[in-house]
């Protein structure tokens, strides 16, 4: 995948997407796939920001039963399957605990029941040809069991626990970029760091955007007959901005933090419910992710932070109710903020409560304003089928029979593994030297690509980091997966910085890596690393 900006210029587009997570990269997937000639740019890096900073779930919702969502919660789980069927590298079967202190029969019953129903909504979750991905159905399991089982459950009034199952990303950053991948491969033009600064309006039409190539500073025209904006917590603001005008586009923005924290659980994640929402307990990577928090934001999406304030809020919830935690801050690895752009309904302010559905604007029909659209809300799971809808929906407005839609059966770049098991077997009988569970994971079958970047000099088989990756993967990830900052390699190519900070010295590793393939002086270097470093600062605002 090659930043080639002059593609952008060319020629005049079916369809430009602005906003390049996990929306936007599954639309350009699937109109690629499907014929169309695409354009994705996004203003930072891929999937940077609500596409990166979440709970890593693929997962049906169960809490949406309680709002009796039956059809989102049915959706979702479908596409957890084909999700595990398309990336099996990445997404993964995660066994779930609830448990229950004190709670009386009636209200394991009403769980019971609801347990029951999402079982049978995800009456297809064994239609998978490998065995290891297939789903059980929940059970239960008395006090003494569910304690032999996760020790840190024991404690006072404790009744026992449900396990459920539902399934976890490895890394759900590069999930999004194989979706761009794919799209490249069929065809589509993307770019990072190109940011779009305006629409170009004509007798109220719009047909692409004025943008800026964030690296050199040049302004130029992108050409399409329709657009489709998809930029998260900013559509809104951006609209706003290019238009001149408020529009139909209206956001409800919920701040989500969470904390990496050292392993709380042998093998399985939790889920707790409390007076006031729930919280997770996620094994992830050897350790533990906790999250997450479900407050209204209302500042500029550029400023959402995590405070000190957010994670003992957040750990004195975890110790209310799993005292055995004793959570502190001197335990925290890492932490991130995210922004959920939810679609505002005037029936609730409250982001907990507000739906996670999606919806794709019109706003030629909205605001008077042709061949612009907007996809807004949505959830990480349901991405596949929102871009299907999209595409679905502006097929007619093209004159011309489309491919039919094939995303939810064809396999992502690295997913073409029918034994997940087995593949991670004979990476590790192929590789021994290596960490290949994690390499495995996050290339999949693209993992002898990325090593034969290393096979001369041999030193780039070597790991840089204690995370297990390896020098190879950071001239892979410039030459192939367009990588254009330190940041974008150490926070989302690799898992170089994903459970911490990683030293100075490997930052300066990195960073020379970098540099010779880049042309960076010292003084670029530099300004990398601590660029990279305020990611694992705290922040002083809300």
């Amino acid at each position: 995948m090659k930043r080639e900006l002059s593609r952008l210029t060319d020629t005049t587009f079916d369809l430009l997407i602005i906003g390049g997570g996990i929306t936007g990269a599954a639309t350009a997937r699937d109109a690629a796939l499907r014929g169309l000639k695409v354009a994705l740019i996004e203003r930072a890096d891929f999937a940077h920001a609500t596409s990166a900073h979440n709970s890593k779930l693929i997962h049906g919702g169960l809490r949406y039963l309680r709002n009796f969502e039956l059809g989102l919660v049915r959706e979702s789980l479908r596409e957890r399957r084909i999700w595990q069927r398309i990336a099996p590298h990445m997404v993964s079967a995660l066994p779930f605990l609830v448990p229950l202190y004190g709670a009386g029969r009636s209200a394991r019953m009403t769980l019971g029941i609801g347990l029951t129903l999402y079982d049978a909504l995800s009456y297809d979750r064994t239609w998978l040809a490998d065995p290891a991905q297939r789903l059980p159905g929940h059970s239960w399991l008395g006090a003494r069991a569910a304690a032999e089982r996760e020790p840190s459950l024991a404690g006072k009034d404790f009744e026992g626990a449900f396990v459920y199952y539902d399934a976890q990303m490895y890394a759900p950053e590069r999930l999004a970029l194989e979706c761009v991948l794919a799209a490249e491969e069929h065809g589509a033009v993307c770019a990072n760091y190109v940011a779009a600064e305006g629409l170009l309006l004509r007798q109220a039409r719009v047909e692409g955007a004025q943008v800026r190539d964030c690296e050199s500073g040049t302004q130029f025209d992108i050409r399409a007959s329709r657009t489709l904006l998809a930029a998260g917590p900013w559509s809104d603001l951006f609209l706003e901005q290019a238009l001149g005008q408020k529009t139909a586009t209206r956001l409800l923005r919920s701040k989500g933090i969470h904390v990496i924290v050292p392993a709380m659980t042998r093998a399985d994640a939790l889920t707790v419910a409390t007076p006031h929402g729930h919280f997770f307990v996620l094994p992830w990577r050897g350790h533990t992710l906790l999250g997450t928090t479900d407050t209204a934001f209302e500042a500029s999406p550029d400023q959402v932070s995590v405070t000190a304030s957010d994670i003992e809020t957040l750990f004195r919830q975890v110790n209310a109710f799993l005292p055995q935690a004793d959570l502190k801050l001197s335990d925290v690895e890492h932490f991130y903020a995210g922004l959920r752009p939810l679609v505002a309904d005037d029936s609730t302010k409250d982001t907990y409560g507000a739906s996670r559905r999606s919806e794709l604007i019109d706003h030629g029909k909205t605001d008077g304003i042709a061949e612009l659209y907007s996809a807004v809300g949505g959830k990480w799971t349901t991405s596949r089928r929102l871009a299907e809808q999209i595409v679905d929906q502006l097929a007619p407005r093209y004159g011309r029979a489309l491919r039919p839609c094939t995303t939810a059966r064809t396999p992502l770049p690295g997913g073409s593994i029918d034994r997940i098991a087995s593949f991670l077997a004979e990476s590790a009988r192929e590789f021994p030297q290596l960490n290949h569970d994690h390499l495995a994971r996050l290339y999949g079958t693209r993992l002898k690509e990325v090593l034969a970047c290393g096979t001369a000099p041999s030193e780039l088989l070597q790991p840089i980091a204690p995370s297990g990756d390896i020098a190879a993967q950071v001239i892979y990830a410039v030459r192939q997966e367009m990588a254009r900052t330190l940041e974008d390699v150490v926070m989302r190519r690799t898992g170089i910085g994903q459970l911490g900070a990683p030293s100075r010295q490997v930052l300066t590793e990195v960073a020379r890596l970098m540099a010779a393939e880049l042309a960076w002086d010292d003084r670029r270097q530099s300004a990398e690393i601590t660029a990279v470093e305020h990611n694992f600062r705290l922040g002083d605002g809300a």
